[in-house]
């Protein structure tokens, strides 16, 4: 498979990262260059991470979970989402993206976004081609994504208040995990 290819799957594997960091900016408008880092960083490893588990795991273990990979992503986002809205009508200071993300947020954002990767490395071990490179290549991109996506929302957030900013993010995030639900749904016949 040559480099161009690659770099479309990549790309496509990526366009979830990209929405998550997005609403991230969205309601931290404050994130340090080192919190954006840090996102960015997460989405790409894990990015890389189940890419090369798809491979090396085998068949088993991508088929196993992708009976119900979709089923995840989407209570990870619309569970986040809902915080999110939640919070933002609660009132206060109060927000799901304080000023530090934790680790257990980013990591559960990470995961949701990534699930599809595992059947991706699966598919390239199945026709032989080079894991490491191209698990490499995904990360990369997805971390260029979540770069992009992060400080696209900051400024984009600038325009609009913090809790107008939590609600539209949630809503973005609840929107992303319907759209994998009903993909893989319709994937599947339903």
């Amino acid at each position: 498979m040559d480099i161009i290819r690659i770099l479309l799957v990549a790309c496509a594997l990526s366009m979830d990262c990209f929405a998550v960091s997005l609403s991230v900016g969205l309601c931290r408008k404050e994130t340090s260059q080192f919190e954006i880092l840090k996102i960015g960083l997460f989405f790409g490893l894990f990015q890389t991470g189940m890419t090369l588990a798809g491979a090396f795991c085998g068949k088993f273990l991508a088929e196993f979970i992708g009976t119900f990979d979709h089923w995840i992503a989407f209570g990870l986002l619309a569970f986040i989402g809902v915080r999110m809205i939640r919070d933002a009508f609660a009132g206060g200071d109060g927000q799901t993206f304080t000023p530090k993300m934790s680790i257990k947020t980013l990591a559960a954002l990470a995961v949701a976004t990534s699930l599809d990767a595992l059947a991706i490395g699966l598919s390239f071990a199945l026709i032989g081609h080079e894991i490491p490179w191209t698990s490499a290549v995904i990360g990369i991109v997805a971390f260029l994504s979540a770069e992009i996506g992060v400080n696209s929302g900051k400024y984009i957030g600038k325009n609009f208040s913090p809790k107008i900013a939590e609600v539209i993010g949630g809503i973005v995030l609840i929107l992303i995990g319907g759209k994998i639900l009903a993909e893989h749904l319709k994937a599947e016949g339903f």
